[in-house]
């Protein structure tokens, strides 16, 4: 799986090829055909973004031995990045070493080849002649029936995608981060607030974080400028503010993640490729997906138990939000699986209908975190786990990071009675098949929330409860 925030500038569409009109036919016995083509192209470079492929510029990033740098590196074959290989070992509440990501980040662009086609129609296709005759009389007349100007008023009902659109649009917002050395790329938000916050993805405005330029562009074209209030690397979310933001903002109705059944309708809005505020549609394909994901710039890795839609997302479409047929955002766009080359001859992928999204029930809680603390909180168990390929299940670690302890003492863990080697397959219900499984559905909870743990010791299952504890930010 990867991501990107990069877009690019819409191509200038190519001018109408001429209108062809009848002409007088040809006293001469046979006519020449005209002959003639059209089908320009209008080229348009991307500027230079972060990220390489797929939706928000996450390549993978392999992993290695830990140490006492947090958080842990994606998985070796995690459903998202490039499919990089690698193991290592990690947990969450601890510190982790990752090996140098691969490399792909670069700059993108769009071509676009534009065909313009005109129609010409003729005849006298609605016309209806009759002739009339009685007795010796003859007389000849035509009546011609013709269709009624209008069609009548288009309804839109708020149900409709047109409807939710049109409500969702003027609170979503495009998204320009510029970092001090003047890289930058482009994302989308949604305004969370009247205060003027807006929610995003962290990859998208990383760059602007120490210092950088962040603007905030709404539908109607007026530009903000807007400053970072915190930002969650872990759980890819970050919270800006618009300064001197306007007095009507309207913020989005959020809906109810948990309550998303497979097969809801989906629209996505977003600016794919720096095309704002574009607007696609689609389904819930599944639930608790879970994705692991790096920018590839060497930076910590992001987890989630995503929704997984099949609506048009790409690069560009990072942070903006994922809407029931209602209306409501039920998720953050932030990731897509994509094929290793690039479309349109850019070198970077689009979408194959493999979308990823954080449920907004997990937003929600890290948003109002982030605006009230500026740092995120993460629940965690206090063990390290090994982030090797595997459908086992999670292994707690023989050692921790940097020397530590496996298990924290005293730690969640601990308390609970687990041990190095212990192989953790459930979490309440949900089946753990590996260590960044487990650290994405532990990541669905806040602190304090108690949770049943199934884990195999010496051959035998047993189960435990556990009351989370906590970690206040990334580092």
């Amino acid at each position: 799986m990867s991501t990107e925030n990069e877009g690019t500038a819409v191509p200038p569409a190519p001018s109408a090829p001429p209108v062809p009109v009848d002409a007088p036919a040809a006293p001469a016995p046979q006519a020449q055909a005209p002959q003639g083509s059209y089908g320009p192209d209008a080229q348009g470079q991307a500027p230079h973004g972060q990220g390489a492929s797929g939706d928000a510029g996450h390549p993978g990033v392999s992993s290695s031995a830990p140490d006492p740098s947090w958080p842990p590196p994606p998985p070796p074959s995690a459903p998202y990045g490039d499919g990089g290989s690698g193991s290592g070992s990690g947990g969450w509440g601890s510190s982790y070493q990752q090996s140098a990501p691969k490399s792909g980040r670069g700059r993108g662009g769009l071509v676009a080849a534009v065909l313009v086609a005109a129609l010409v129609a003729g005849g006298a296709g609605g016309g209806l002649g009759y002739v009339l005759a009685k007795g010796n009389d003859e007389s000849t007349g035509s009546t011609t029936v013709s269709a009624s100007a209008s069609g009548g008023d288009v309804k839109r009902d708020p149900g409709t995608t047109a409807g939710v659109a049109a409500k969702a649009l003027p609170s979503t917002v495009t998204i320009e981060a510029e970092s001090n050395s003047g890289e930058g790329g482009t994302g989308t938000g949604f305004v969370f607030d009247k205060q003027g916050h807006i929610v995003t993805n962290n990859h998208v405005v990383a760059g602007a974080v120490d210092g950088g330029n962040l603007t905030a562009t709404f539908p109607s074209g007026k530009k903000y400028d807007a400053e970072v209030v915190g930002h969650a690397q872990g759980y890819d979310v970050a919270v800006i503010k618009l300064k001197d933001a306007p007095s009507d903002l309207k913020p989005l109705t959020l809906g109810d993640s948990d309550k998303v059944a497979v097969g809801d309708a989906t629209i996505a809005i977003g600016a794919p490729f720096g095309l704002s505020d574009t607007v696609t549609t689609g389904i819930i394909s599944a639930k608790n997906r879970p994705v692991a994901s790096s920018d590839g710039s060497g930076s910590q890795a992001s987890y989630m138990s995503a929704l997984q839609t099949d609506a048009s997302i790409n690069p560009g479409n990072s942070g903006g939000p994922l809407l029931d047929a209602q209306g409501n955002v039920i998720g953050i766009n932030s990731a897509i699986q994509s094929t290793g080359n690039g479309g349109f001859g850019t070198g970077q992928s689009g979408s194959i209908g493999l979308g990823f999204a954080i449920p907004i029930n997990q937003a929600k809680y890290v948003a109002q975190e982030l605006i009230k603390n500026g740092k995120p909180v993460y629940a965690k168990i206090g063990a390290s786990v090994s982030l090797d390929d595997s459908s086992d299940g999670a292994q707690i670690t023989d050692q921790g990071a940097g020397g530590a302890a496996p298990v924290e003492p005293g730690g969640p863990a601990a308390k609970a009675g687990l041990k190095p080697g212990d192989v953790i397959i459930k979490l309440d219900d949900r089946v753990i098949d590996s260590g960044p499984t487990l650290i994405g559905e532990i990541w669905t909870h806040q602190p304090g929330d108690k949770v049943t743990i199934t884990y195999e010791r010496g051959g035998k299952q047993r189960t435990v409860d556990v009351t989370l504890g906590s970690r206040v930010g990334d580092n």
